[in-house]
């Protein structure tokens, strides 16, 4: 599916370029130790360099070298990735100074505004959550939180807005990025209140941000950055600017690198702060466990060779595909590679689901998608050590089924002690969700792999896609063709390139292939 290969790629990739061994001390954590972890190791090495030396780090860390590939300031609030900018900057040349509109001048927007922190340093200087923006759009964003905006009163040339929220659990003015900045902002942030964690106590919230190291952020907030996260990954820009931001001040955004760091540390289960009080729908049952699966029962037979398993307990049908039962975690538990831990309906309806995992053997760490009734409620993380992650809210009555998924190849992750609240409240429909339906509308899938004959052949839906761009390993864009499949066939051709490794941008879709 397009998200996760988009997901694999770039954090092979992304990882690649961090320095041997900078995240080793984070090996194997979750939850608030590896949010600490991670903020020691952003913390040691940045250099503060001042507020007047962003001007200078532009000059290498925003610049366009993966839309229009000029070496114009890559602006999030004026960028249109699928079409011209309606104006440009020049480095150096169109800092601000006094604007009253759009495409006059750029200035130092920071994502978390300064008054959160009362203009102090080094949150006032640190470039990786600060950008250079359109003068006008920074002004009109103001010191508002992110969000998904209802009711529009300001629209910026490229689509970013501003209004009054639609993200459940906040009903303020919110500022809403476009699609292609979504993640981008959300990793700002997360890197924000990771660097910054010893400090949050004294900072206001602004809507936005927690009183304590963990989780950081209100939980409407966090929602929403999650959210954005896990729908637009990492791109070329981001890898470029986080190396370059590297050079410049000597730490690393995280979340750049290794995106799964998210997952694991915030999972789905947000922590109720107190800031953001839930509502439970009326006539609700929640709280009463209606399946528990502790995987006491499961077949033993051949127990180190991966088959499919089925087992009876408590009234429910398990199903485990590419999967052995040879372990434990605190007591008997199962191993998915590859595969799916499926569950027969159960009448009573889900109000959370709790499961423990552990990465088993070797691998990296990662997470299992959750569904219930074949739609996706949340994921849960695993590592080298046990994590029990509980989804909230998910609130589906009825009949329910749930699955959970490992799509990797090469990570075996041991389930255990899988269990879920009856729920009696309104129903929601039992149905893909908006997110699925376009994973699986733009499947796309390169041919042959490795390419011959300067030819690019795509199968899936193809006849839509209005760019191609091709980069090589360093995020550089290599080529860039308009309308590829114009001539209604499904190749284009592509200049001459050398042996290697390269990344294929349809739109919003990342191929990975090889020249030989």
């Amino acid at each position: 599916m397009k998200k996760t290969l988009l997901f694999i790629t770039f954090v092979s990739l992304a990882h690649a370029q961090s320095p041997a061994g900078y995240y080793d001390s984070a090996n194997g954590l979750s939850g608030a130790d590896l949010k600490t972890a991670l903020s020691n190791i952003i913390t040691n090495g940045h250099q503060d360099k001042g507020y007047s030396g962003l001007w200078t780090g532009y000059k290498t860390t925003d610049l366009d070298k993966t839309y229009e590939n000029d070496g114009s300031i890559l602006d999030i609030y004026s960028e249109k990735p699928n079409g011209e900018d309606p104006y440009q900057f020049i480095p150096g040349n169109n800092q601000c100074g006094t604007y009253s509109s759009e495409g006059q001048c750029y200035n130092r927007e920071h994502i978390v505004p300064q008054s959160l922190f009362h203009e102090n340093s080094p949150m006032k200087n640190d470039i990786h959550f600060i950008r250079a923006t359109d003068g006008k759009v920074n002004g009109m964003r103001s010191n508002y939180p992110f969000g998904k905006v209802g009711s529009t009163t300001f629209t910026s040339q490229n689509g970013s807005k501003l209004g009054n929220s639609a993200s459940s659990g906040y009903a303020g003015t919110v500022f809403e990025p476009i699609d292609e900045f979504k993640g981008d902002v959300a990793r700002m942030i997360f890197y924000f209140v990771t660097r910054y964690q010893s400090k949050l106590s004294s900072f206001s919230s602004g809507n936005m941000l927690g009183g304590s190291a963990f989780p950081g952020l209100q939980n409407w907030e966090l929602n929403v950055l999650l959210t954005w996260h896990n729908q637009d990954p990492v791109s070329p820009a981001e890898i470029n600017r986080n190396n370059a931001s590297y050079i410049y001040q000597g730490n690393r955004n995280p979340f750049i690198d290794n995106p799964s760091y998210a997952n694991l540390i915030w999972g789905s289960d947000i922590p109720n702060t107190g800031t953001t009080p839930t509502t439970s729908p009326a006539n609700t049952n929640l709280g009463t466990n209606c399946v528990n699966e502790d995987f006491e029962a499961i077949p033993t037979n051949n127990a180190s060779s991966y088959s499919q398993r089925t087992w009876m307990n408590n009234g429910i049908n398990w199903t485990a595909n590419d999967a052995r039962t040879d372990t434990t975690i605190s007591n008997k538990a199962i191993i998915i590679r590859n595969g799916a831990l499926t569950s027969s309906s159960s009448g009573n309806g889900i109000g959370s689901l709790t499961v423990t995992t552990q990465l088993k053997f070797s691998g990296n760490d990662g997470t299992l998608s959750i569904k219930v009734n074949d739609a996706i409620v949340g994921t849960v993380p695993y590592s080298n050590k046990s994590i029990t992650t509980t989804i909230n809210n998910i609130n589906i009555s009825g009949n329910v089924a749930i699955a959970l998924i490992n799509n990797s190849t090469g990570n075996r992750v041991a389930i255990d002690n899988v269990s879920w609240t009856c729920y009696s409240g309104a129903s929601k429909p039992s149905q893909k969700t908006s997110l699925e339906k376009n994973i699986e509308a733009d499947h796309l899938q390169i041919y042959p792999n490795p390419v011959s004959n300067q030819e690019i052949f795509v199968k899936g839906q193809t006849q839509n896609i209005s760019i191609a761009e091709i980069y090589n390993l360093q995020g550089k864009v290599i080529e860039t063709i308009k309308n590829p499949f114009s001539k209604k066939t499904n190749s284009f051709k592509i200049k001459n390139l050398e042996q290697g490794v390269y990344f294929l941008k349809l739109d919003k879709s990342l191929l990975k292939f090889i020249i030989k």
